[in-house]
């Protein structure tokens, strides 16, 4: 199939930003407390160490029980636990120096918290009778600690009692591990571009959506799957509206330039490949799985495309809906909104 679309030229007006600039919700009252888990964690005494750990336990409750077994992939600690005593101790050593860069790259969280806080205030606003956790916690987890979700994957949680963010993966795009050997082989260029500081408060909200709506989405064909990540997407700028569309959907500024240039045409692509109803499981992972490009639609088109056609749907079905809620906008059934959007990009 001849490779049309994304040429290496695009001349088109865009703005990568979401101009909807939301409803005023600074009177809105949310309280959210940052812990710095990581300061305390490195700070133990590696020769005292098992009551270091039940202090910690002590201090951060509910959230050290899930970095010790499911982040670490520990057993429970005990005056015993040689092994795991062992395996703390070595992760310590190890992982210092990434301790050390986050320091200077976090030494204050205040931006950040500021971001989280103003999405948990749109929260409340949309969504009153959700109980959003009022703690947020850095940690340093395992480099593969990334977590597959509705919209990706990231290093980020949300804990039973906290958004808990792992600044190993936040360290900044140019971050040396992350363009080493075993760094790409982990994490190749288009996952670890998004390695950025700003896009914690976009994960935390990609995390609490998908704990308000959990995906549903096994068995269902193509242009629906799309559509159900498209509505998370809707509801992500709404909840974050100040947030950057290439941070939210994770496509680099000519990527998404490119989508919407050649909008039409990608949906032209599904149409005449009889692709939205298919539940092929390889084209299912052809268009909404994580991958550097979308290879039939040419080097430059992102991968995951999918979720942009979703994104767009979406958009257009709820353009002369404005009384339609968000909590009834993610109990539509896909197949209405795909019906009643009349989505037909030129």
């Amino acid at each position: 199939m001849r490779n049309f679309l994304f040429s290496a030229l695009l001349i088109v007006v865009f703005t990568g930003c979401n101009n909807d600039a939301g409803p005023d919700v600074s009177e809105i009252k949310v309280d959210v407390q940052t812990l710095r888990f990581e300061k305390d964690f490195f700070a133990l005494d590696t020769n005292n160490l098992y009551p270091g750990l039940r202090a910690l336990e002590s201090k951060y409750d509910g959230f050290f029980r899930d970095f010790m077994i499911n982040i670490l992939g520990l057993p429970p600690i005990s005056d015993t636990s040689v092994a795991t005593l062992t395996a703390v101790r070595k992760f310590l050593s190890d992982y210092r120096p990434l301790k050390d860069s986050a320091d200077k790259i976090f030494a204050s969280f205040n931006t950040t918290e500021s971001e989280i806080k103003k999405g948990l205030q749109y929260l409340k606003h949309y969504f009153p009778d959700y109980k959003a956790p009022q703690k947020i916690v850095t940690f340093i987890g395992p480099m593969d600690a990334f977590y597959e979700a509705s919209l990706g994957g990231y290093g980020d949680v949300l804990t039973t009692d906290a958004l808990a963010t792992g600044l190993q993966l936040h360290l900044g795009s140019q971050f040396s591990f992350y363009h080493s050997p075993m760094g790409q082989a982990l994490y190749p260029d288009y996952i670890s571009r998004r390695f950025t500081p700003g896009s914690i408060p976009v994960n935390c909200m990609k995390n609490i959506i998908d704990d308000l709506y959990p995906e549903k989405i096994v068995g269902k064909p193509l242009v629906e799957q799309m559509i159900e990540k498209g509505k998370r997407l809707y509801i992500l700028d709404k909840l974050i509206p100040a947030a950057d569309d290439t941070v939210k959907i994770g496509y680099t500024s000519n990527q998404l330039k490119g989508c919407y240039a050649n909008e039409g045409r990608i949906w032209n692509f599904f149409l005449t490949n009889n692709f939205l109803l298919t539940n092929d499981p390889a084209q299912l992972k052809s268009y909404l799985a994580e991958s550097p490009t979308t290879a039939e639609l040419g080097e430059g088109a992102p991968g995951n495309i999918g979720l942009f056609v979703g994104w767009q749907i979406v958009k257009k079905y709820m353009e002369k809906r404005e009384t339609i809620s968000l909590q009834q906008l993610l109990k539509t059934d896909a197949r209405i909104i795909f019906d009643d959007s009349k989505y037909r990009p030129k």
